[in-house]
């Protein structure tokens, strides 16, 4: 039988990592009632599992045939039930039963985007930081799209008329618009190269980095959540422009090679068409033929918030930045 074989921070995750890679069914089926050992152990374990959804075949080998098994179906469901738990509990909540309509919708998901579409890190990044720094903190961002082209797929799944129509477009920008070369996921590959970007392991990753990657796969695996996850998405095309800008800034304040300016150009481009179509073309309609979807919208939208609000808290008190704003920075920005 597969165990994890020292004591770890993510003692349940090893040993399904483990029981998977072994293909060890009794390994796998003794988790039916297993429970993480604290949020790490959780977040980790749960990124393992939604990999059993998401990640290419090939490189999951057999154990991709695990996906249904009913005892990770159970332990993905309680570790999900606690996190939800929690993400209503979350500050970023507030003011989600004040909207009403698809107008108070629209002008909430607005609200809740200008909340934070500044922070305090990514002023640092264009003013500050060190080129090391800069290298460090891209690493663990992931860019503003890490694996977005599969969320917006996944989202798209039984949407029809404007909405649906309104994900393809986003898609086919995500594609490069039939260009090959100018796919978003090569054009980050071509800034990893680049810039000689780190592939930080997920044990080195802070938690609330873990916590925000994998709130996509809590969306995407679970067909309940769609309207928590059109409401997400769209939160982060409301917000990445901005700081995709900022960033464009730290390149050119510290003399970044050409290669590396292809991501962040094409999002600070697109993603601010990106938000108010996505707002106006995808939500609306939905809302205005769904209203029960209008809370349920804005609620994915407040996870999003407070989660990448969680990482971007922990990095910038690791990275030792200061909170302070700059109105300049805030200028530059927003031009």
């Amino acid at each position: 039988m597969t165990t994890a074989l020292t004591r770890s921070a993510t003692p349940l995750a090893d040993t399904l990592r483990l029981a998977l890679q072994d293909d060890d069914t009794v390994a796998l089926d003794a988790l039916a009632d297993a429970v993480p050992d604290g949020p790490r152990d959780r977040f980790t374990t749960l990124l393992t599992l939604y990999s059993l959804h998401t990640a290419p075949v090939d490189t999951l080998g057999s154990a991709v045939r695990h996906q249904h098994r009913p005892a990770l179906a159970g332990l993905k469901g309680r570790c999900e039930a606690e996190w939800l738990a929690e993400l209503e509990d979350l500050p970023a909540r507030a003011g989600r039963d004040d909207a009403t309509g698809v107008d108070g919708l629209v002008g909430a998901m607005r609200a809740l985007a200008a909340r934070d579409r500044l922070p305090a890190v990514y002023k640092w990044l264009a003013r500050d930081a060190e080129w090391d720094d800069v290298v460090r903190f891209l690493a663990l961002e992931g860019g503003p799209d890490a694996g977005f082209d599969d969320l917006v797929a996944a989202c798209q799944v039984g949407l029809t008329g404007a909405p649906k129509m309104e994900l393809a477009v986003n898609y086919w920008d995500e594609m490069g618009n039939g260009d090959p070369a100018a796919v978003h996921t090569t054009l980050h590959d071509q800034l990893v190269e680049a810039i000689g970007m780190p592939r930080i392991p997920v044990t080195e990753q802070p938690v609330a980095a873990l916590a925000r990657s994998a709130l996509g796969g809590m969306l995407a695996t679970n067909r309940w959540l769609q309207p928590e996850m059109l409401g997400a998405l769209g939160l982060i095309e409301l917000q990445a422009g901005p700081r995709c800008r900022l960033v464009l800034n730290a390149f050119d304040r510290c003399g970044a090679p050409a290669a590396a300016y292809p991501f962040y150009e094409v999002h600070a481009e697109v993603d601010p068409r990106h938000g108010q179509d996505w707002l106006e073309k995808a939500i609306v309609p939905t809302v205005s033929e769904h209203p029960e979807w209008g809370p349920r919208i804005l609620r994915g939208a407040a996870w999003r918030s407070a989660v990448n609000a969680a990482f971007l808290d922990e990095v910038t008190g690791a990275l030792g930045v200061t909170r302070d704003t700059d109105p300049d920075a805030d200028r530059t920005a927003a031009a």
